[in-house]
């Protein structure tokens, strides 16, 4: 009987506290901003994300005023509808230098940002890894569905963006990438939407790593691929594993691209397996007459399949609530200082 009592006043008292928390969310903080001045709440970002509440009541947004911050930050996966605003994209900098093969460190932990938090919006910042040509060395690590990166730019070597998630699906818009080798690669569903990519050493831009069955992979629209005058024989992309899907569409190419376009990554077996294609691109790069034979030129009706609804229906289908995620209704203001509101 005493049991049961214990029982019966724990469960009152959870239920009590919940119904607490779920009908009063503004107990809750969801505005925050980071200057290195002092100014905002927090001096560091990730100090900012440790304050915030778990899978919250309402979105989370969190202003950063313009400065290097010189930090390896994580969201979790539990801090979820998240989004961070900088004040202006060439002077709102996250900076690490980070590499594998430090210590313990390998690709996978040499990030400078890693996002896993679902629903994460980004606008108007810089991700920089800073270690120079030692190796692999994300920019950006993000696992995250539904992720949109607005206005940001991703500066590093090789491996700058690692696009993670089979199950993840990502939105790149008005971005700018450069990288040397592999540096856009993963096995998510990432759609580039005219964003600037600037090659810098002769390579590869992607190494996507699409799992088998999915519809989509990495599709770059009317983005612009621009290469260093010191670069040749660059390719749009090598498998990762060998059900890589990689299209190109409207992209404007530039000469240095190869005219076999695409590598099997010394593996012919590849070749039975990967989708790689194009769709009308323009540019010194984008003649297809010497194209590997395994690769596509899109037709018309394909390339009408190559739509963001489309793209991102077809990608994870265990996931489609807030189906339109990927219409974000333009830049939010940086509103300073939102926390003294």
């Amino acid at each position: 009987m005493r049991n049961y009592l214990l029982f019966f006043v724990l469960s009152f008292l959870f239920t009590g506290q919940l119904f607490a928390q779920t009908s009063n969310p503004q107990q809750y903080k969801y505005v925050f901003t980071v200057a290195k001045d002092g100014t905002g709440d927090y001096t560091f970002i990730q100090d900012a994300i440790d304050a915030m509440r778990a899978f919250p009541l309402a979105p989370i947004t969190l202003y950063i005023k313009n400065g290097v911050y010189i930090e390896k930050i994580l969201l979790p996966a539990n801090n979820t509808d998240v989004s961070f605003i900088g004040e202006s994209v060439e002077l709102t900098i996250i900076s690490f230098n980070d590499y594998a093969g430090r210590g313990k460190l390998t690709t996978f932990t040499s990030y400078t940002a890693k996002i896993s938090g679902n629903r994460f919006v980004a606008e108007n910042i810089s991700f920089v890894n800073s270690a120079g040509t030692v190796g692999q060395a994300l920019a950006l690590y993000v696992d995250a569905d539904k992720a949109v990166f607005k206005n940001c730019r991703f500066i590093g070597n090789q491996d700058t963006i690692y696009a993670a998630g089979e199950n993840s699906r990502q939105l790149f818009v008005d971005c700018f990438i450069e990288g040397t080798t592999d540096f856009i690669f993963g096995p998510s569903t990432a759609v580039f939407q005219n964003c600037t990519i600037r090659a810098k050493a002769r390579s590869y831009i992607t190494a996507a790593n699409t799992t088998p069955g999915k519809a989509f992979g990495f599709v770059f629209i009317d983005c612009k691929i621009i290469a260093d005058s010191t670069v040749s024989n660059l390719y749009l992309g090598r498998p990762w594993r060998a059900w890589a899907k990689t299209v190109f569409v409207r992209c404007e190419l530039p000469r240095q691209i190869a005219a076999a376009g695409w590598d099997n990554w010394n593996n012919a077996e590849n070749e039975k397996t990967v989708f790689y294609a194009e769709y009308k691109c323009t540019g010194a790069g984008a003649n297809t007459g010497s194209r590997v034979s395994w690769s596509k030129q899109l037709t018309i009706k394909e390339a009408k399949e190559y739509t963001l609804e489309n793209i991102f229906s077809n990608c994870n289908a265990v996931a489609l609530q807030s189906a339109d995620w990927f219409n974000h209704p333009g830049s939010k203001p940086f509103e300073w200082p939102a926390a003294k509101k």
